[in-house]
């Protein structure tokens, strides 16, 4: 809370992201405007030394906004990693070899880019051409969406890696149309993942450097070839070396 008389101060990023630094240094002062406003707020405090120097230090009430701040962003992260755990789950409960936080190297115009998809799965098969790679991305803040939606390089590395590239959005974060076309949407709520727009299907092979890096990384447990769900309309039999599904309209 601000002293008496102060003018009330509007925190944002740039003042938790200070309040953090400061707690973890020696508590030299900046002299700027985010320690003015900071001081003002009373959530830093001066402090001078037997030798005469002035330092800072986070007060009680500047904790309490850390904690707070804490607090929200533990849980948003696991909201975030519950549906992430959850998208994944589908995907081997369809059969599919899945991987989560896979770091890869993807095409990005003339250059590369690092992409890091929350869900990256393919078909269990040997040949390669029926493997249909696929990326989720997984969404669970409109804020974190929106920044993510201007990152049009992420979204263009995504579409490298998969044949096709959804998000998964949590419900009433945002609508169908505010994700760009070249990617489908999955709206996430007490219902189930519903398909508020399927991803455009587009031929893709996995070259050498991606399958390099599922052969290092692990694969989620669970996947189980007796326990997948057929896609609608395929028969029985030949699951591992079957061509894919023809694309329905």
């Amino acid at each position: 809370m601000s002293p008496a008389g102060a003018p009330a101060v509007a925190l944002g990023i740039v003042h938790k992201r200070r309040l953090r630094e400061v707690y973890r240094s020696a508590g030299w002062p900046c002299q700027d405007g985010i320690e003015v406003e900071l001081l003002a707020a009373g959530l830093l405090q001066r402090e001078r030394g037997p030798l005469g120097h002035e330092t800072i230090r986070v007060t009680d009430a500047g904790i309490a906004v850390l904690a707070e701040s804490l607090a929200r962003n533990r849980s948003r992260r696991d909201a975030h990693e519950l549906l992430v755990e959850r998208v994944a789950r589908e995907m081997t409960r369809a059969g599919r070899l899945v991987w989560r936080g896979l770091a890869v190297r993807a095409r990005v115009d003339a250059g590369w880019a690092m992409a890091m998809p929350d869900v990256f799965s393919i078909r269990h098969t040997t040949v390669e051409a029926y493997a249909e790679p696929i990326v989720h991305e997984v969404k669970v803040q409109r804020a974190d969406l929106l920044a993510d939606l201007r990152r049009a390089g992420k979204r263009q590395a995504y579409l490298d890696l998969g044949g096709e590239c959804w998000y998964v959005i949590k419900e009433g974060i945002a609508a169908a149309d505010e994700i760009p076309a070249e990617c489908g949407v999955l709206v996430a709520s007490g219902r189930g993942l519903e398909v508020a727009r399927p991803a455009p299907k587009r031929p893709t092979r996995i070259g050498f450097a991606l399958w390099m890096a599922l052969a290092r990384a692990s694969p989620v447990d669970g996947w189980c070839l007796d326990d997948a769900q057929m896609p609608l309309g395929a028969t029985a039999g030949g699951a591992d070396d079957a061509a894919p599904p023809a694309a329905t309209p």
